[in-house]
């Protein structure tokens, strides 16, 4: 556009902006900042926003989609090839050069390039294959992407708020182009994966996190706000890294950290609402607990790497005891690893074997923790509060070995980040003594896995119970029997749980959501499914799963939604809401009249 009111040059100066018209949804396009001006005055302009300030070109938006009147109306035909080609077309043109990268990280900078210039475009190849596409934008190539990330860096995705900005919060909020936002992931980057400290490189976490929020719960991008708390790092290599982008002193503890956190909450609920939903992402077990515990019943919140990844791992034991025929009272559980996730996974285990009627103290008493300095006994030295709770009355073990040939438990749970810790002695003493033993290598990413689902299987002739973090490729045994590994990603529970709790503007988020979670995710998988291995519904199917959580069912039943009326249709009305992936109508509506009402009047002067 070169035309508009004379004056400062910047009234020529071109934006890509965000304009939402009472009755109508909302559109992006490009508009010069003079127009912008006008329509920031138009009674019918709800809002124009500007979400970047740069990469405006709008025929990046869906390139060779537009149609012929689209590009004339739009001031770009000549701009594109003259050539029309259907959303498909593009997808296949996108795998095919997804084919030609050499490895998984240039994988994860083509996607992300793809998600910067054409959001409907990516998450329609997402959604083409989310079992091929998950561990690239996720884990675990996530995590190499965030220890790479001031080379992979492009452009800012998310909200960037420093331990310098207390007091301004509030401001920062106001400079996020969207105002309608219904999820945040929030990090500090102290505990990313199992790749311990990756302070402002953390960011690719939340940006991966609400990547999935739309493309397995089907929640629209615009709503989703990844945000980074940068407090500093205690990571030397970074402090040392001239790439590094985030602040670089030792991290801030205490007082003024609690303070950050504190009005970050605060902020959050004054600006988009009490039914904004905050989901911590990777935060260091000092802190994560604590915070847990002091939000959880005054705010819309969950940790995913305590409830989360409890929520998944109690889905794959349902599955596991459709298997073995037996009940969740019924086993002896060791984790290696009392950190947030062990401590999660317990506790909604003993929810469930509640359920079954087992007092808690003997719930409690089937599951044992291993952790550094060896099993969680009383009357040891230096016990957090959260690890007295699963401390028995026995003699000190260091080794998990010999825990697991003392114990002789039913299930293994690796939530560690110790590679290999699942040895063979281990795999097969497990073997010895249960007819199916249950062994879930949890820890992330795929090079921190207790085993691999190969050695599971051929350690245990075939006989044992897998389930992994991170994804693994399908096992062959000598004998032709054929395993696919399940997977227990918490992808199958925070889209879902984020769909589910903001649809019905819940304001808390009780323990008991990640049970009925759990318990639904498990009624998913068929029988089938478990004959291959797979104690999880395929990967393909999350965004059904997602959809038929049950959460909203739930929230009105324990008159916890906030949302009304209550929706006849549950699933329906959740189904509403999902987003879709379908170019938008760029032309203007243009209609003629007869040609005698458009007579134009003339007169002599």
């Amino acid at each position: 556009m070169n035309s508009g009111p004379p004056g400062c040059s910047i009234c020529f100066v071109e934006f890509r902006v965000r304009v939402n018209v009472k009755g109508h949804s909302s559109k992006v396009v490009v508009l010069p900042f003079w127009l912008c001006a006008t329509l920031w005055c138009d009674p019918t302009v709800t809002s124009v926003t500007i979400p970047w300030l740069f990469d405006c070109s709008v025929s990046s938006l869906q390139g060779m989609a537009f149609s012929l009147e689209e590009r004339l109306q739009l001031g770009i035909h000549g701009l594109l090839p003259p050539c029309f080609l259907s959303q498909d077309v593009q997808v296949l043109r996108v795998l095919r050069n997804y084919e030609l990268k050499k490895d998984d990280l240039d994988r994860y900078v083509f996607l992300m390039g793809l998600q910067d210039r054409n959001e409907k475009l990516f998450y329609r190849v997402l959604t083409s294959d989310i079992e091929r596409f998950m561990p690239i934008v996720y884990t675990p190539t996530v995590g190499l992407a965030c220890q790479q990330y001031g080379l992979t860096f492009r452009r800012p995705r998310g909200l960037f708020i420093t331990i310098h900005d207390r007091s301004h919060i509030s401001t920062l909020l106001q400079s996020w182009p969207e105002k309608d936002i219904r999820a945040v992931v929030v990090t500090d980057g102290e505990r990313i994966l199992g790749l311990g400290d990756q302070g402002c490189y953390g960011m690719g976490i939340p940006v991966g996190k609400l990547a999935l929020y739309t493309a397995c719960g089907g929640m629209p991008p615009q709503q989703c706000l990844p945000v980074m708390l940068d407090v500093g790092t205690d990571n030397e290599e970074l402090l040392k890294d001239p790439l590094y982008i985030g602040l670089r002193h030792k991290r801030v503890r205490g007082q003024a950290y609690d303070e950050l956190l504190d009005e970050f909450m605060k902020a959050i609920t004054n600006r988009y609402g009490v039914n904004c939903l905050v989901q911590f992402e990777d935060f260091a077990n000092i802190n994560a607990f604590p915070l847990l515990s002091k939000y959880r019943n005054k705010y819309l919140t969950f940790n995913d790497d305590i409830q989360g990844t409890a929520a998944v791992a109690v889905a794959g034991l349902l599955a596991a005891l459709r298997i073995t025929k037996s009940k969740m009272s019924n086993h002896t559980i060791v984790f290696q690893g009392a950190g947030e996730a062990a401590m999660g996974i317990a506790e909604l285990i003993i929810m469930a074997m509640e359920k079954e009627g087992l007092p808690r103290e003997q719930c409690i008493k089937k599951i044992w923790m291993v952790d550094s300095k060896g099993l969680v006994v009383k009357g040891r030295d230096h016990l957090t509060h959260e690890k007295e709770r699963f401390a028995h009355e026995h003699a000190q073990m260091k080794k998990l070995e010999d825990v697991v040939k003392e114990l002789k438990p039913t299930a293994i749970i690796g939530v560690a980040a110790i590679a290999g810790a699942f040895t063979e002695e281990i795999i097969k003493a497990m073997s010895s003594f249960n007819k199916r033993p249950i062994i879930f290598a949890l820890s992330n990413p795929t090079s921190k896995a207790e085993c691999t689902a190969e050695q599971c299987y051929t350690l245990t002739e075939g006989q044992g119970i897998f389930a992994s973090g991170s994804p693994f490729d399908p096992v062959t045994l000598p004998d032709g029997r054929k395993f696919y590994p399940g997977q227990g990603n918490n992808a199958y529970v925070f889209p879902g749980v984020g769909l589910g709790v903001t649809a019905c503007a819940m304001r808390h988020i009780p323990e008991d959501i990640f049970l009925v979670t759990a318990e639904a995710i498990a009624e998913q998988v068929t029988e089938k499914n478990l004959a291959e291995g797979r104690l999880y519904p395929p990967l393909n199917s999350i965004r059904e799963v997602s959809i038929k959580l049950a959460i909203v069912e739930y929230a009105y039943k324990s008159k916890m939604a906030t949302l009304h009326p209550e929706p006849h249709d549950k699933e329906a009305f959740v189904r509403s809401l999902i987003c879709s992936t379908d170019y938008e109508e760029f032309a203007v509506d243009s209609y003629s009249w007869p040609e005698n009402a458009m007579t134009v009047q003339t007169c002599k002067l």
